[in-house]
């Protein structure tokens, strides 16, 4: 086995503090943000930030779906881990300034892929799903912050 990643990043223009506060809200702002990829979506602790549970279901290809149970916690003031209890992936949200009233946001999902044949696909097809879904929440973040 070996580690996959996938990552996908936006410039929003936006402040920092805000971009990382409308990740943060799981209950509300983050609900409304996500792409047809993700479904029966719930917040089961939590809400806002650290110590939130939220589930849901990635459907990263028509047949490749992957039941999440995700534990949030707060790297630092700028960043959120998403750990899923059902598998190895992991989720990293990273904010950062980039001049006046700009943010640049990078997320990066790592998890231990699968060997043989099966891993080879993997490690060349998914990164490429991971980074379209997430470009697509991404885009909802734009749009719902630069209004």
């Amino acid at each position: 086995m070996s580690t996959v990643s996938a990552s996908t990043s936006r410039r929003i223009q936006a402040p920092a503090d805000r971009v990382v506060a409308a990740l943060a809200d799981y209950r509300e702002t983050r609900a409304r943000l996500l792409p047809a990829a993700f479904t029966h979506y719930e917040v089961l602790e939590g809400g806002v930030g650290d110590g939130t549970v939220a589930r849901w279901k990635l459907h990263a290809t028509k047949k490749r779906v992957r039941d999440v149970v995700a534990d949030v916690t707060s790297t630092d003031a700028h960043g959120l881990l998403e750990s899923d209890r059902n598998s190895s992936l992991r989720t990293a949200w990273r904010v950062e300034e980039a001049g006046p009233g700009a943010s640049d946001v990078v997320v990066t999902s790592e998890w231990q892929g699968a060997g043989g044949v099966g891993g080879f696909f993997e490690r060349t097809f998914a990164p490429r799903g991971l980074q379209r879904i997430y470009g697509e929440l991404l885009d909802e973040l734009a749009a719902e912050l630069e209004r």
